[in-house]
């Protein structure tokens, strides 16, 4: 049986406060600054051997094509190049990114090709859902893997299918602003409505006047109108309301990991008066072979038997009472007292949630 790893998880010291006070830019983002995901289609070159084959045609009609914008004309029937492999190029743009900033790039193998190491990939625009081109793509590929084989023997180390450039697209143009207007609206990361009320009511206490700026929208969105005296000065205005700390309305939850016989919880987690009954029955089968010999100058035959005996154990039920106004950690030490294994443990957490006696949530990952 695993080990059982109990992980409490404090909220404060006793006589404290009930949670920390947590600043405003650790739990908001401005709605609109956020990553966008670019793609690109591309040829990566100098391979050895080890780009697309001919059963990959796309490959050899993106060659000709480059070859022919540089003044060459090459049929892609004509063409069996081993050293080129096509590719799909993906990076991500972040928030505010200007123009000649660098990113990192991915570039992954989509034909037959077994192994892009030491491979260049050739200039590669990369355009974002709306299909207009933000950056471009070019640079070595850094598979972080190998492929090699001789003589009917091989050995492939990680996956050489598929690499990244570090740095290898530059960004050719800024992302859409989400600067506009009079108004900035703030998503809260985690939904809730006490949370959303708070920010709300503490950007009121601090930029509040005749007419307070923020209203909370939902549980997950917050809207605050820019102070006259702040509306060219927007990213001021951002800064310290991100410095400005709530106090967070956490939900109690248990988590649970079957596999690794983890269980976290908080230590506010109460528990209802309610009483535990734990038992175990155990079956064992035990199957020993037994040798019949004949006697010596007999007929007989030597036989093989299985002697099997069937033995059942019911061991008695174990009890833990839970007071009123009981936490986790008494029921803890209760079950931990009597011996109680991960899989009992689970068993009993479910049962409590089930009974309405566990005031959290139960997640089982």
């Amino acid at each position: 049986m695993k080990k059982l790893y109990w992980l409490a998880v404090l909220a404060g010291l006793a006589g404290g406060p009930a949670q920390p006070a947590v600043r405003i830019k650790e739990l908001v983002t401005l709605e609109g600054a956020r990553e966008n995901q670019l793609i690109g289609y591309g040829l990566v070159v100098g391979l050895n051997g080890t780009g697309d084959k001919r059963q990959t045609v796309f490959s050899a009609q993106s060659l000709a094509n480059m070859l022919e914008r540089m003044g060459v004309t090459v049929a892609p029937a004509a063409l069996l190049v081993r050293n080129t492999a096509a590719v799909m190029v993906a990076a991500t743009l972040p928030p505010f990114a200007q123009p000649g900033a660098r990113i990192d790039v991915t570039v992954a193998a989509i034909g037959d090709a077994t192994n892009l190491q030491g491979g260049l990939l050739l200039i590669c625009p990369l355009k974002g859902a709306d299909g207009q081109v933000y950056a471009v793509a070019q640079g070595s590929v850094v598979t972080g893997g190998f492929a090699a084989a001789r003589g009917g023997a091989s050995q492939t180390v990680n996956h050489p299918t598929a690499g990244r450039i570090p740095s290898g697209g530059i960004v050719e143009k800024s992302p859409p602003s989400p600067f506009g207007g009079g108004a900035v609206r703030l998503q809260l990361q985690r939904a809730d409505f006490t949370t959303a009320a708070r920010v709300a009511e503490r950007i009121n206490r601090r930029f509040g006047g005749d007419s307070p700026p923020a209203r909370a929208e939902n549980a997950a969105l917050v809207s605050v109108n820019v102070p006259p005296g702040y509306g060219s000065r927007l990213v001021e205005f951002l800064a310290e309301i991100e410095a400005l700390e709530i106090e967070m309305d956490r939900r109690q939850r248990v988590v649970i990991n079957e596999r690794t016989g983890s269980i976290v919880m908080g230590k506010d987690v109460r528990i209802a008066p309610v009483s535990i009954l734990h038992g175990a029955l155990s079956v064992e089968i035990l199957s020993e072979p037994r040798v019949s010999q004949p006697a010596p100058l007999s007929a007989g035959q030597t036989q093989t038997t299985v002697k099997t005996e069937v033995e059942a154990k019911e061991e008695r039920a174990r009890s833990v009472q839970i007071k009123p106004g009981a936490t986790v950690e008494d029921l803890v030490r209760g079950l931990v007292g009597i011996g109680s294994t991960p899989r009992d443990i689970i068993a009993i957490l479910q049962a409590l949630r089930a009974a309405n006696a566990l005031d959290a949530d139960l997640e089982v990952i």
